[in-house]
C-alpha cells in the first residue's frame, strides 16, 4: 500500500502543477480550455533545452518560459482583443500539441540526458521522512514533487493572505467594481494568466523529464482536461486542490498496480475511470450551494470598460 500511495504522489504532481496554474487564472476570471497545449508546449521545450544542454534548471525554466508564452497569447486574444475565451483556448491546446509534434517528430524515443536525471533523482527529506506512514509516501520523492508541496502552500497563502490575491479574486468576483475601486484589471488577468500558463508547462516537463524521461508525442495524454475538471472539484481551493491531484493520481495508475497484483482486469476499462470522475465532477458542481464552492462570478466573462 505505501508503494501504491508513494507512486500515486509521482503520478499526480503533473496533475498538481497544471491545477494550481488553471485555478490561479479562473481565480482572475479568465477561462483557459489550453492546459492540454500549455502542458505539451513545456513537455517539448524542457525536452529539448534538457536534451541540447544537459543542464536541469535551464530544462526547467524552458518549460516554464513556454507554458508562459502560450498563455500570453491567450491573454492578449482574449483580454486584449476581446476574443471568445472558450475557442481561444481550445485553439491554443490545438497549437500546443501542433508544436509538440513539429519539434518533437524527430527525437522520437530520444532520453534526457544522465545529469539532467541524476538531478531529479529521490531523496530523502531528514527528520519527514522517517514520520511513520506519510514519510516514505510523501518525502521521499524528487525535487519536483517538493517544489509542488511549497508552490500548493504558497499559492494558498497567496489568495487568502496577500492584499495581491484580494485584488485577483475581486477582479474574478466582479471586474466592474474592481475597475471602479482603482485595481488595475487588464493587469492582474494579464499576470496570473502567464503564472499560471508557467505552472502548467512545468507540469509538462515533469511528464517528459522524470516521469518517462524519453520523448513521447503524446506524453502529456489528456492529463490537461483532468486539471480543468479538477478546479471545478476542488472549487478553487490550492488545498483541496492537493487532496483531488492525488486521488487522480491514484487512479490513473490503478490498473498497472492490480495487473501487478495479479488482479486481471481490463486496462482500458481502468484508464477511463480518471475520466468518469471528471463528468461526475462537472455534474456534481452544479448542486453546489455554499458561496465559497462556487465558480467565480465573472469566470469566462469579456470586461468591455466602456460598459462599466
Amino acid at each position: 500500500m505505501i508503494s501504491f500511495l508513494a507512486a500515486a504522489v509521482i503520478a499526480a504532481t503533473p496533475l498538481l502543477f497544471a491545477t494550481l496554474g488553471e485555478l490561479l487564472t479562473e481565480k482572475s476570471g479568465s477561462l483557459n480550455l489550453g492546459v492540454e497545449g500549455m502542458m505539451l508546449l513545456g513537455a517539448v521545450s524542457g525536452f529539448l533545452v534538457g536534451y541540447q544542454t544537459g543542464n536541469p534548471a535551464l530544462a526547467v525554466a524552458g518549460a516554464f518560459v513556454a507554458g508562459a508564452v502560450g498563455a500570453a497569447i491567450f491573454a492578449l486574444l482574449t483580454v486584449s482583443l476581446r476574443a471568445n475565451q472558450v475557442v481561444t483556448g481550445l485553439t491554443l491546446t490545438i497549437f500546443g500539441s501542433g508544436v509538440a509534434r513539429f519539434w518533437g517528430n524527430d527525437i522520437v524515443g530520444f532520453t534526457v540526458p544522465s545529469t539532467v536525471q541524476n538531478a531529479f533523482k529521490p531523496f530523502a527529506l531528514p527528520v519527514l521522512s522517517r514520520l511513520p506512514g506519510l514519510g516514505p509516501i510523501l518525502f521521499r520523492q524528487d525535487i519536483f514533487v517538493y517544489l509542488g508541496y511549497v508552490c500548493t502552500v504558497l499559492v494558498a497563502l497567496y489568495l487568502w493572505n496577500t492584499r495581491a490575491g484580494l485584488k485577483m479574486r475581486a477582479v474574478g468576483e466582479n471586474t466592474p467594481a474592481a475597475d471602479a475601486a482603482g485595481i488595475a484589471v487588464n493587469r492582474y488577468k494579464y499576470l496570473h494568466i502567464i503564472m499560471g500558463g508557467g505552472l502548467c508547462g512545468l507540469g509538462g516537463a515533469y511528464l517528459s523529464l522524470i516521469y518517462v524521461p524519453m520523448w513521447q508525442v503524446d506524453v502529456v495524454n489528456g492529463r490537461g482536461w483532468i486539471a480543468v475538471a479538477l478546479v471545478i472539484f476542488a472549487s478553487w481551493n490550492p488545498l483541496k486542490t492537493f487532496a483531488g491531484a492525488y486521488l487522480f493520481g491514484a487512479l490513473s495508475i490503478m490498473g498497472l498496480r492490480l495487473q501487478a497484483a495479479g488482479i486481471h482486469v481490463n486496462q482500458y476499462l481502468v484508464d477511463m475511470f480518471p475520466y468518469l470522475a471528471c463528468i461526475i465532477i462537472v455534474v456534481m458542481s452544479s448542486f453546489k450551494s455554499k458561496k465559497e464552492n462556487q465558480t467565480p462570478a465573472n469566470l469566462g466573462v469579456p470586461y468591455f470598460r466602456e460598459d462599466r
